[in-house]
């Protein structure tokens, strides 16, 4: 009854005093605890009793509320203020003693609101003292534990959830209603304090109707946001309209007062204190806090002790900024302490996120800067969320991933780059966290068992990368699939090695990726993919590895992109590497493994490898890794890229392919050899060159640069690649080459191959059509393909003889069938098979027989006689054909080795009849000459027969035409070679061959007739000189011991040199044979060889001759004086005109007679040199007696008249040799002088001057000549025979 009286006199109109003395009376007993407990526990839970708290608390309400009412409510305000302030300094509040009345009620008025007040917030205080104690009894559960009860249990917890049950409302209203008015520091903060006691209270009771009330309260004091009508017009503008941009500025121009800055602390320390408890309530704080976010990134915000007219400097450096900074700091606190709570409460924080941010997000692409702002907010703090529960992120993934895909799908881009950048730094965080490293530290290769236990790890790791999965493939915006694989990329690049389940969707994803459409986003998939075979393929699962290859086979097929195809192939050669590395690992291990069992004693099957489970432990990856399938999976992926139709991208795959092979083939076994020859390299070879036949010839234009003059003006394309067969055939060439490098490298290995004959056949025949049919690259690709197959085995004797022959057979066939084409494309393509021909029998000489190399030598002769044509020898350049070219560069390389010198013979008379013009022996009946050849070699009768038809006539005579078809430079340029050949040749195969080869030089030195300026009779005078003096140094014993052949050879020999000087001397020496005045130097070129084959002549033959018969001699020494004789015998009328170098040479000819006469020769073959001079003697002096003769007639015709001076310098020439002249007996016995004299002259050993009796008379005759030398002369003669007769004059 008391305390009802002292309620209702509360709300009677008494005097202020007494209302104050009442209401004193009243806060004392809200501000003592126990008291108001007691209050309670009698009267409000009492069901018959009155509610006196209840009634306490509205009566003080209704005090409060009077300040609405009164006409001085902000003076009494502000006193108000002023005695909270007082209160919260220690200092008693009191009023001055001369205030006005008017003062006084406002005082009075003030005592009793504060009075109120304090009633007011000792209620909420006791509420929060009742529950402390109650939470500490343990019949609350603390909001920091993290099982929340909602049921509250004891009866002091019962007690306090009746408390505020029956006076929130009211307490919220007074509460709210003062802090609205009030603007002093001290009564904010009493208030707020109280605001955040009975918040957290109603928060440990899990009161959520007042919780959700006082914090809604709490939050309008926060921040100055702009009215709702302001919030409207701005999102309800049109999006073409500029108003945002005002409606934006003038939102963003807040001012934070001390109030705000304090209820925002009071809310940060109620969400710290409440975060485990707030769930839905979340909302209520994070829009606040979001706004705030928006307030302190904003430009235009301040704090209310700054003026708005302030300069932006100067407001960087004032102190408002602390304010800010501290906001920010609780505000990043709050989020980071969210790995405090507990999993339900971090679920509910995230779901209030999600829940501010989707009430911003709207169909429109349009936003307003407020909305993207608290989007933004949004999902910056849930992936500050995320970072700080790094350690349970499985529990509240699902909830953050779906946000962000909500977001990606948004039709605005800010909103889709927002989401996609936190997704990047969520998922790149989860995955570079310690609790993923746990996650993906099993083995690769999973049990069963294992696979059972960590299906949730799988689960969530698939969960994480999902998002990117689901965003490319459901997202058709190019910008979210762009920025889907460029987080993935950056997983990858970042944290690749620590996936493991997730590898199928990555890969499946990325195979998808290659079949787009835009250029951009295929390039930025293949850069995860270059990340994972680069860098990743030692971390990857063994079942994706597959995968992986497959994939990079997909960008390397795609079309959009020739640079990334062309990588492709490169990462692949990568893969390749690693496979490798993983075959031979294995081989070491096995290796090992029979090392220990062998140690052990213990006997293991090939092939059997360890399964302890100790080994499991030890190497799991090379126990399950199937490194074959891997490997033959890379050969399918680039024999697929071998048939792409373009050239860049299959070219790249074919050197891929070789070079893989090529590189890694040591490692490889002889099954894996055979797989890889049948399945990809052989069926690689039949696709290509079926799509090279197939392919279109019609030339190609390049790409349209622009017009000119109305016309489109192409980029050139060079003639070799513009079109699509010369494209396919650049591709065989490439193919072509790396089975070169296969045959060089790995051919004793393949030889090994089941296969290896079937595969031997198919790849000679692919080479054969290659040559015969392919374009000119490649028929020179595939000779290049034998050739090294041939020079990289022989020399290391890895080559049958049967490998030797199929080469040639295909050589054969290709000239056998190609002796007609013309092109230079195919003259080419014969050139090179005829240096393949030569590089054979180089190489593999051992390997030949006498069979093969007469096929060798007839391929040859097909060769020359199909680049017979005319117009090629009438070029003005004078070139040779390139036929012809390369049958010179591979005649020097077909001399016979020492098994087959047989084959000198038949290869000299092959070159003979090119050098003559006649038709090959081989040619004309091939099978006889086997046939002879065969005998040959029984009964060695075969060479001598053959030399006795030559004997016997049915050699050709000399004048035959040289050449006759095969072109006069040809002839030149085969001269020299055919000579080296003879030298170098068996003294017995050249005795048999030598007749041919000086008749052969013979004829074409007699060409010097028909064409004095040509080349052909100097190379092959100087070319005979060389035969002549080395087969005339020749000794008996060197040519065999078949004497019967080798005189019949000699015989012959010496007949054709006695022709070929016949001819040559006689016929081209010494004369005009052109009526064109040569030059200079070429005449003097000419006197000097011939001068030089006089000298041979001379010098080297006759005088150092062995056997020549005595009619060659004669024959030979005729020669030399039939040229002696021409200036004799020419008339005193015509001699003078005669050319200096005529007369010279037939000097010249003259003075060798006496040479050969001299016994003044030195020599080893005296007899023979004696035979010589014998012959020679009676010659001389039938010459010199017809020379002085004619000296004398001639001077007696002239009289008085001088005679030509080369008649002079003729006669002077003899009579000075004579007198030089001494000769032996055997020469003076052969002059004709009487017996007598020669016994006399034997007896006395004066024999030496005998030729000069014999010309005594005409000596006599001379003594009267007008010519005063020619007098002395014949003095002196006369002396020399005085005193070889020993007569003296008489005084």
């Amino acid at each position: 009854v008391f305390l009802n009286m002292l309620v209702k006199v509360t709300r009677l109109d008494l005097p202020l005093w007494h209302q104050i003395l009442v209401l004193e009376i009243l806060r004392g007993f809200c501000v003592e605890a126990r008291t108001l407990r007691s209050l309670f526990q009698t009267f409000d839970i009492n069901p018959t009793n009155t509610n006196v708290v209840e009634n306490i608390v509205k009566a003080l309400a209704l005090v409060v509320a009077t300040i609405q009412a009164s006409d001085s409510s902000e003076e009494t305000l502000a006193a108000v203020a002023g005695m909270f302030s007082s209160k919260a300094k220690g200092i008693e509040w009191s009023m001055d003693t001369d205030a006005s009345n008017a003062a006084v009620l406002v005082a009075s008025e003030a005592h009793t609101i504060t009075l109120a007040l304090e009633g007011l917030l000792g209620v909420v205080f006791t509420i929060a003292t009742l529950t402390d104690e109650a939470l500490d009894a343990g019949e609350l559960e603390s909001p920091r534990c993290e099982v929340d009860r909602l049921v509250c249990s004891g009866q002091s917890a019962l007690l306090c959830v009746a408390m505020v049950n029956s006076t929130w409302l009211t307490i919220l209203d007074s509460l709210s209603l003062i802090l609205m008015r009030s603007q002093g520091e001290a009564i904010i903060l009493e208030i707020l304090k109280g605001y955040q006691a009975f918040t957290q209270a109603c928060g440990v009771l899990r009161a959520i109707e007042p919780l959700n009330s006082f914090l809604a309260s709490l939050c309008k004091f926060t921040i100055n946001n702009p009215n709702e009508g302001e919030k409207r017009s701005s999102i309800l503008l049109s999006p073409g309209s500029k108003k945002p941009e005002t409606s934006m500025d003038q939102r963003d121009s807040i001012i934070l007062t001390p109030k705000n800055v304090q209820a925002l602390r009071t809310l940060f320390n109620v969400a710290h204190r409440l975060h485990n408890i707030l769930g839905p309530s979340w909302v209520l704080v994070l829009e606040t806090l979001a706004a705030l976010d928006r307030t302190i990134h904003s430009p235009h915000a301040s704090t209310q002790e700054v003026s708005a007219s302030v300069s932006r400097l100067s407001r960087d450096t004032s102190g408002q900024y602390s304010d800010f900074h501290i906001l920010s700091s609780l505000n990043s606190q709050l989020f980071e302490s969210s790995a405090l709570m507990n999993v339900a409460a971090v679920k509910s924080l995230l779901s209030a996120l999600h829940q501010l941010s989707s009430q911003h997000i709207s169909g429109n692409s349009q936003l307003s800067g407020q909305q993207i702002g608290s989007i933004a907010f949004s999902v910056e703090r849930m992936t500050s969320i995320l970072v700080n529960n790094l350690h349970r992120v499985e529990s509240i993934w699902d909830q953050i991933a779906a946000h962000h895909l909500e977001l990606a799908n948004c039709p605005n881009p800010q909103l889709r780059n927002m989401a996609l950048d936190s997704l990047d730094h969520s998922i790149c965080s989860v995955v570079g966290s310690e609790k993923f490293q746990g996650i993906s530290s099993a083995p690769h290769p999973l049990k069963e068992y294992q696979l059972v236990e960590e299906s949730e790890t799988r689960s969530f790791e698939y969960a994480v990368l999902s998002p990117l999965v689901i965003l490319y493939s459901s997202n058709k915006n190019i910008d979210v699939q762009m920025g889907a694989l460029k987080i993935l990329l950056h997983v990858l690049e970042r944290h690749g090695e620590k996936l493991s389940y997730s590898w199928p969707s990555i890969l499946h994803m990325l195979r998808a990726v290659a079949d787009a459409s835009e250029k951009d986003v295929i390039s930025l998939g293949f850069q995860s993919v270059r990340v994972i075979m680069n860098e990743g393929l030692a971390t990857i699962p063994v079942q994706c590895l597959d995968e992986c290859i497959l994939v990079t086979g997909a960008y390397g097929a795609q079309k959009t992109d020739i640079n990334i195809s062309l990588t492709a192939a490169g990462l692949l050669w990568t893969a390749t590497d690693f496979i490798v590395k993983g075959l031979s690992g294995r081989s070491v291990q096995k290796a090992n493994h029979l090392n220990e069992e062998v140690q052990l004693g213990v006997s293991t099957e090939e092939g059997d490898i360890p399964t302890s489970e100790e080994g499991v432990k030890r190497n799991p990856l090379q126990q399950l890794v199937d490194y074959n399938k891997l490997f033959f999976s890379v050969f399918s992926v680039l024999q697929k890229l071998g048939a792409d139709d373009r050239p860049e991208v299959r070219n790249s795959a074919v050197r891929t392919l070789f070079q893989t092979l090529c590189t890694h083939g040591q490692k490889l076994s002889l099954s894996m050899w055979e797989d890889c020859l049948w399945i990809y390299v052989f069926p690689m070879l039949e696709h290509v060159s079926h799509l090279a036949s197939t392919s279109s010839k019609d030339e190609w234009h390049g790409k349209e640069l622009g017009t000119r003059a109305g016309k489109a003006v192409h980029m050139l394309i060079h003639h070799s690649r513009n079109t699509a067969q010369k494209q396919w055939d650049e591709t065989i060439v490439l193919l072509l080459g790396g089975i070169a490098r296969l045959l060089r490298s790995f051919f004793p290995l393949l030889q090994q191959l089941s296969k290896f004959s079937s595969g031997w056949a198919i790849l000679l025949a692919f080479l054969k059509n290659s040559i015969l049919n392919g374009s000119k690259e490649v028929a020179l690709a595939a000779i290049n393909c034998l050739q090294t197959f041939v020079s990289s085995n022989c020399p290391k004797g890895n080559l049958e003889s049967s490998f030797v022959k199929s080469v040639l057979d295909i050589y054969e066939l290709v000239l056998q069938t190609s002796p007609n084409y013309k092109s230079d494309s195919a003259d080419k393509v014969k050139q090179e098979v005829l240096r393949g021909l030569g590089d054979l029998y180089v190489q593999a000489q051992s390997l030949f027989n006498d069979d093969m190399y007469l096929r060798l030598m007839a391929v040859m002769h097909l060769m020359i006689k199909s680049s017979m044509n005319s117009s090629d020898y009438d070029s003005e350049l004078g070139s040779i054909p390139a036929v012809q070219r390369g049958i010179l560069e591979i005649i020097p390389m077909l001399r016979p080795t020492t098994m087959l010198s047989s084959m000198w013979s038949p290869l000299l008379l092959e070159l003979l009849c090119y050098l003559n013009g006649e038709e090959s022996p081989l040619h004309r009946n091939s099978k006889e000459i086997r046939e002879q050849n065969s005998d040959a070699l029984a009964n060695g009768t075969k060479r001598s027969s053959v030399e006795q038809g030559h004997i016997n006539g049915t050699g050709t005579k000399g004048d035959t035409v040289v050449g006759c078809g095969w072109g006069i430079l040809f002839i030149e340029k085969l001269v020299p070679i055919m000579v080296n050949l003879f030298l170098e040749a068996p003294p017995n195969e050249r005795c048999s061959a030598s007749p041919q080869v000086i008749q052969g030089l013979g004829r074409c030195m007699n060409t010097r007739r028909d064409n004095p300026r040509g080349t052909l009779w100097r190379v092959s005078a100087e070319c005979f000189n060389r035969v002549v003096t080395d087969e005339v140094r020749q000794e008996n014993a060197e040519c065999g011991s078949d004497m019967n052949s080798y005189r019949l050879s000699r015989a012959r020999f010496w007949k054709e040199v006695a022709d070929v000087y016949e001819t040559f001397l006689v016929g081209s020496c010494g004369r005009v044979l052109s009526s064109d005045v040569p030059s200079a130097d070429s005449a003097t070129a000419d006197e000097s060889l011939e001068m030089t084959v006089l000298t041979v002549f001379g010098d080297s033959v006759l005088k150092l001759q062995k056997e020549a018969p005595v009619e060659v001699l004669q024959r030979l020494v005729n020669c030399l004086d039939r040229c002696a004789s021409r200036t004799g015998s020419l008339p005193i009328q015509t001699v003078g005109l005669l050319p200096l170098h005529c007369s010279r040479f037939s000097l010249g000819c003259l003075q060798m007679m006496f040479s050969l006469c001299s016994c003044i020769l030195k020599t080893s073959s005296y007899p023979a040199v004696s035979e010589t001079s014998k012959v020679s003697i009676s010659i001389l002096t039938k010459r010199c007696e017809v020379i002085l003769g004619q000296f004398l007639a001639d001077e007696n015709d002239l009289g008085d008249r001088p005679l030509p001076s080369v008649r002079i310098e003729e006669t002077v020439c003899v009579l000075q040799e004579l007198a030089r002249l001494i000769l032996d007996i055997e020469t003076a016995n052969a002059l004709n002088i009487p017996l007598y004299l020669k016994d006399a002259l034997r007896e006395n050993q004066s024999h030496g001057r005998a030729h000069l009796l014999s010309l005594l008379p005409t000596f006599s005759e001379l003594v009267v000549s007008r010519e005063p030398r020619v007098r002395e002369l014949v003095q002196v003669l006369l002396r020399l025979i005085s005193s070889e007769l020993g007569l003296q004059r008489l005084t």
